[in-house]
């Protein structure tokens, strides 16, 4: 079953290698109040035009991935998911199995089935606090956060088109990119030597839900295309639990597909061509009515891969957002519901593009040059100021962010040493911010705002060391510095849930932390293994939504002066024959360091954030059956800023089974939550709680044709 890659030492011989998929693009021109258009459908066709292969001068074997990540990589704390465990969760989410890792979480303990989307932000540490990304998600080197909100579509990711989950914890991110804060989790696609010509699943579950995948990889001469596609559907759950209902709560359904095409081939010269092409469907509601969620994208992606003597790639992405969402208010007793905000269209756009080079420079040094540009923009179109449920007014805002920067990484092996440094510059713009609010019966603006263009400098780096005790054991320790942009939802969108509104913050400053961390890893071979590091990290002017000193209804997003967590990260894992265990834990001390405004904060927790995280899965695989049970314990934590909503701890235990009965064909059995313990999710304004995934139990066949 699972196998984690714990620690980056000699001793483990170097994680695998990336598969990044890089690409060229035309930038999609976006225009208030659209979504992607027959520009983006242009774009694509021109992106599968590039994907038939040239006349080869010279016959290769094309990966599909991008250049080896340095051998200094190791000397930070990373821990691999495979993809035997990727595809192995109750849930056949991806999310589901990143809660493997110690100390990754979401805002929210919901999944992406019944979580609002906006809640969805990646974190890790104990960075969190806000529902915006504090890790920096990438599939194929492609960066995956919202380029409005920042938050991660989770439904676009099918684990069954992926190869691994590589998960590095600590900020900064050298050549990746801006933006990993807490970390960087890349995901990286499945080729043909990961995936079997053709696989698929379908399952029924609780409450009338329906989960279906289905993959194909094919050779083509002397490359490969890969086909993937899901659908999910499901009647939903309500939300609230049952003693604080009223007339006004129902399930919440949800409907989510995805589709993805990726072709990689040979092009002479020792180069390696990788298109990608990519869209996804969400539609989920939060169980009471005007609070319907909408969320569509699509992904354009070209990468050329050079394996000669000098090694290089460039990359060019295009991603097209398209979101709409209601937020209702609910009365008394939750007898009655009325719209207070509907979010009808946030259309957004990100373009970026990344070249690198790793020149042969020998005597077991290995360098990484390069330099990546990201750019986004965005605004919300929404109506709010509800008489009943017409709207009275109407308000547009969004802007535009632009970071470009430039890196270096040098690692070096000798002896027993493995030595890394790394430092980038980044240069970032807001531009473009405006809100303009009109009453929709006419009349002036009631505002219209132009905010001041603002631009930065941001050095950034990395610098660890790793030391070989023996064949098995090895010691660590790295200092980085990271940073990250706020986004165009930060700065420039108000929002409201039933009675609380937060207020947006155009004069936001960029985050930025400072950390240390030590560890050890020892292991032998694949058998056993286990990894553990100390932390301390320093996120400073930190966004957090801080509620008015005299108006508990009212937030502001502010920086306060810092957050403040250390702690230590434990993963382990053992595998004998047919049987293992994974296992990991993390413990986080995390604290608001704060004053003005926001002095009321100063010594609480981050909202959201846990004390304790530990998983456990044990599993079985065997020539015709196949078994695990995972269980997953999540400390207390509080729902908001003020530490006065505190959420219970919560022990959660999911279990799958699979019995061979035919040629490449599987019986499945899943169960989340076998015991349907109440994972409590949120707080709302009148305080009715909200919870997470009961017991669900699903049944359905599998095939893998061989």
């Amino acid at each position: 079953m699972t196998d984690f890659t714990i620690g980056r030492s000699p001793a483990f011989r170097g994680p695998p290698a990336l598969h990044p998929a890089l690409i060229v693009s035309r930038h999609h021109q976006r225009r208030a109040g659209r979504g992607p258009g027959p520009r983006l459908a242009l774009s694509a066709l021109l992106l599968c035009a590039t994907a038939i292969p040239a006349a080869a001068q010279e016959t290769i074997v094309v990966t599909g991935r991008g250049l080896d990540p340095p051998s200094g990589e190791r000397v930070y704390d990373v821990a691999v998911i495979p993809r035997e465990r990727l595809t192995g969760t109750a849930s056949g989410r991806l999310e589901d199995a990143l809660l493997d890792v110690a100390g990754v979480a979401q805002f929210r303990r919901s999944d992406s089935r019944s979580a609002h989307p906006t809640s969805q932000g990646v974190t890790l540490r104990g960075l969190g606090g806000n529902a915006a990304s504090r890790a920096l998600v990438t599939l194929d080197g492609v960066p995956q956060a919202d380029p409005f909100g920042g938050w991660v579509a989770f439904p676009a990711f099918l684990p069954e088109r992926l190869a691994s989950v590589r998960v590095t914890r600590g900020g900064g991110s050298g050549f990746q990119g801006p933006g990993a804060l807490a970390g960087t989790i890349a995901l990286d696609s499945g080729g043909a030597d990961d995936l079997a010509p053709l696989s698929g699943r379908i399952v029924y579950g609780s409450r009338d839900s329906v989960d279906a995948a289905a993959v194909a990889a094919v050779r083509l001469g002397n490359g490969f295309a890969t086909l993937a596609g899901q659908f999910a559907r499901g009647d939903g759950f309500m939300p609230v639990v049952a003693d604080d209902r009223g007339p006004v709560d129902r399930p919440a359904p949800y409907r989510q597909a995805s589709l993805s095409v990726r072709t990689v081939f040979d092009v002479g010269d020792a180069t390696e061509l990788q298109a990608n092409l990519s869209g996804y469907a969400d539609k989920r509601d939060r169980g009471v009515d005007f609070t319907d969620n909408d969320s569509k994208g699509a992904d354009a992606s070209v990468r050329l891969v050079g394996r000669g003597g000098w090694g290089w790639s460039a990359l060019a992405y295009l991603q097209a957002r398209q979101f709409a969402s209601g937020f209702a208010s609910v009365g008394p007793g939750r007898a009655t519901v009325n719209p207070a905000l509907h979010q009808y269209n946030v259309p957004s756009t990100g373009l970026g593009a990344r070249v690198e080079l790793a020149p042969p420079i020998g005597g077991g040094a290995a360098l990484r040059l390069g330099g990546d540009l990201r750019h986004v923009e965005g605004r919300t179109q929404e109506q709010y100021i509800f008489s009943g449920t017409t709207p009275s007014r109407r308000r547009v805002a969004g802007g535009t962010n632009l970071t470009a920067g430039g890196f270096a990484q040098l690692s070096l092996e000798t002896g027993r040493w493995t030595l890394d440094a790394s430092g980038r510059l980044d240069r970032w713009w807001i531009r473009d911010g405006s809100r303009v609010e009109r009453n929709l019966a006419g009349g002036p603006a009631v505002a219209d705002i132009a905010y001041a263009d603002r631009s930065g400098w941001e050095p950034t780096g990395r610098l660890g060391m790793a030391y070989a005790l023996g064949e098995t054991l090895s010691v660590r320790a790295a200092a980085y510095r990271g940073w990250r942009l706020p986004t165009l939802n930060e700065l420039y969108r108000p929002y409201r849930v039933g009675s609380q509104t937060t207020t947006a913050n155009a004069g936001l400053s960029p985050e930025r932390l400072n950390g240390v961390e030590a560890g050890m890893d020892w292991g032998a071979g694949a058998r056993i293994g286990i990894g553990a590091t100390l932390f301390w990290n320093r996120l400073e002017d930190a966004i957090a939504n801080v509620t008015d000193l005299g108006n508990p209804d009212l937030r502001q997003r502010q920086n306060v002066d810092a957050v403040e967590s250390r702690g230590v990260e434990v993963d382990a894992r053992w595998r004998a024959g047919a049987f293992s265990v994974v296992a990991s834990y993390a413990y986080v001390d995390a604290r608001v360091d704060a004053s003005g405004t926001a002095f009321r904060l100063d010594g609480l927790r981050p909202a959201q954030t846990a004390k304790h995280r530990a998983s456990a899965t044990l599993g079985w695989t065997g020539t015709a059956f196949r078994a695990s049970a995972t269980g997953r314990y999540v400390g207390p934590q509080y729902d908001g800023d003020l530490n006065d909503d505190r959420l219970s701890d919560a022990f959660t235990v999911d279990a799958v089974a699979g019995m061979r009965i035919g040629k490449g064909l599987e019986l499945e059995l899943r169960g989340e939550n076998l015991f349907d313990a109440l994972v409590e999710a949120g707080i709302g304004s009148d305080g009715s709680l909200e919870r997470a995934t009961p017991r669900t139990l699903w049944v359905g066949l599998g095939y893998r044709l061989r």
